[in-house]
């Protein structure tokens, strides 16, 4: 029940919030953020000594269940969501859209997708559950972007339709192959998957990466995000990078490393490589960028290149270590938007070349800049240290003739993070004092929302035990 709780109160609150036709959504969704994050971290609590599981008949003429599962790893990420929402919600209480009832909603379906995803343990409720997260951020891009939304959301639109169009064919055919009344469940998929000969393996494995390549996004599917993440509202963007990108990650953990082993062993180097492609090719455009939201989209590129070549990896250490850097990117890169939005709406530009001075009139924004972005860039005594040291770790360790290779050209993307973060310190929070449209530091709601931020980053940065702790059966799990 506790499982069921987590996905349900969002996903009735945005559907109440639809019916409010009111300003008071906010609240509402405000609420019930706080009480899911209640509910995921007494289940993150329950699960520690055990997974908890769940599952009911759903379409029993399919072979599916409504099964749940909560281990260390989707307890995690549940309880990334479960931050992630009221900070995003509490940092832009002040800010007025239109339709509040429709945007919340919306939100709050997208937290109930994003959910039910982590804690899916059957085939047909995961790819449910994978739409129900993303059809809420489809609206929510074309109603509430920039200038350009229609076009971009419709290229975000085709490129993750068709990966989850092929996603759902791998899904059946593996269905069809184990057959019985349980067809669709984990188990049976793991089963039959691992039963399939090589050739097959490596085919059905390109039927559903391709749909978790394009939500990391991992080069040469990344075209959609720039664009995207640009025309989104900070909210929105926030979802998509902070834990959207998450889901991919996840998946190819949960659904195609133990259902494809022989598949994901073949086409391995081929991941890594694409992967470290794009960790340089992403950090030489953040490089040149003048847009401080296009520096940061492509920075988040980067970092998720560098977890999936980890992941790709197959040790122990590195699997460990993505676990950790799932959480702790979320985090950082839900603080980078949030001091993104607070930039642009008091400089009411994104252009880097019109800002500066921001240590002069917003000296707390920019303590929460260099601090957020210090974590960023893995800098030691912040969260994003251990998990960044682990994942160049397992890279190192990994079985590939090559795995020298691949940590060296992927540890560019160490220093080349360094350049474009501290360059974008450098012009929005010092230099030559640009006037600012809004001549205010930090607001009460955003002062909060950055305290939450600041304070993870710290607290994991000095003590990461409880979340290596969590992750730590899973990883062995994953690779003995």
């Amino acid at each position: 029940m506790m499982l069921t709780l987590i996905i349900l109160i969002p996903l009735l609150a945005g559907i109440f919030a639809f019916l409010m036709k009111s300003d008071g959504a906010k609240g509402l969704a405000l609420a019930s953020s706080l009480i899911t994050l209640g509910i995921v971290i007494w289940a993150t609590c329950a699960s520690s000594e055990q997974p908890i599981y769940f599952s009911v008949p759903w379409i029993p003429a399919l072979g599916t269940h409504f099964s749940l599962a909560a281990d260390g790893m989707s307890t995690m990420l549940c309880l990334l969501t479960a931050i992630v929402m009221p900070v995003v919600i509490i940092s832009n209480w002040n800010k007025t859209v239109e339709k509040p009832w429709s945007f919340y909603g919306f939100m709050l379906l997208s937290q109930a997708g994003l959910l039910g995803v982590f804690l899916a343990y059957d085939g047909l409720v995961f790819y449910f559950f994978w739409e129900l997260a993303l059809i809420p951020v489809y609206f929510l891009c074309s109603r509430w972007g920039g200038e350009k939304r229609i076009a971009v959301t419709f290229k975000f639109f085709v490129y993750t339709f068709l990966g989850s169009l092929m996603m759902l064919a791998g899904i059946i055919y593996l269905a069809a192959q184990s057959g019985g009344p349980d067809a669709y469940s984990w188990s049976s998929m793991v089963r039959a998957g691992s039963a399939l000969p090589l050739a097959q393996q490596q085919i059905v494995f390109w039927l559903i990466f391709v749909a978790f390549a394009i939500k990391m996004p991992i080069f040469p599917f990344h075209t959609w995000q720039p664009d995207t993440y640009e025309q989104s509202p900070t909210p929105v963007t926030i979802i998509l990078s902070a834990l959207m990108v998450k889901m991919g990650l996840f998946a190819v953990l949960r659904w195609l490393f133990p259902v494809l082993p022989q598949g994901v062993a073949y086409w391995s180097n081929t991941v890594i490589i694409l992967s470290i492609i794009g960790i340089v090719y992403a950090s030489l455009l953040a490089i040149v960028q003048t847009d401080i939201k296009r520096l940061v989209a492509y920075s988040s590129i980067a970092h998720m290149g560098l977890m999936s070549a980890a992941a790709f990896s197959a040790t122990n250490v590195g699997m460990h270590g993505i676990m950790v850097q799932m959480f702790n990117h979320g985090i950082n890169i839900t603080g980078m938007w949030l001091i993104v939005s607070m930039i642009e709406n008091r400089w009411g530009t994104r252009d880097m070349t019109k800002m500066g001075g921001m240590a002069s009139v917003a000296p707390k924004m920019a303590i929460a800049l260099v601090i957020i972005s210090l974590a960023n860039i893995a800098l030691p005594l912040t969260n994003g240290f251990v998990g960044e040291f682990m994942l160049f770790n397992g890279l190192f360790s990994g079985a590939s003739p090559y795995h020298i290779t691949f940590m060296v050209i992927a540890g560019l993307g160490v220093i080349l993070g360094a350049i474009y973060t501290l360059n974008m310190v450098q012009k929005a929070a010092y230099g030559e004092t640009v006037e600012m449209v809004i001549t205010k530091d930090l607001t009460a709601n955003e002062y909060l929302g950055l305290f939450i931020i600041i304070g993870i980053i710290l607290f994991l940065g000095f003590y990461p035990k409880p979340l290596l702790d969590m992750t730590a059966g899973v990883a062995n799990a994953l690779v003995p």
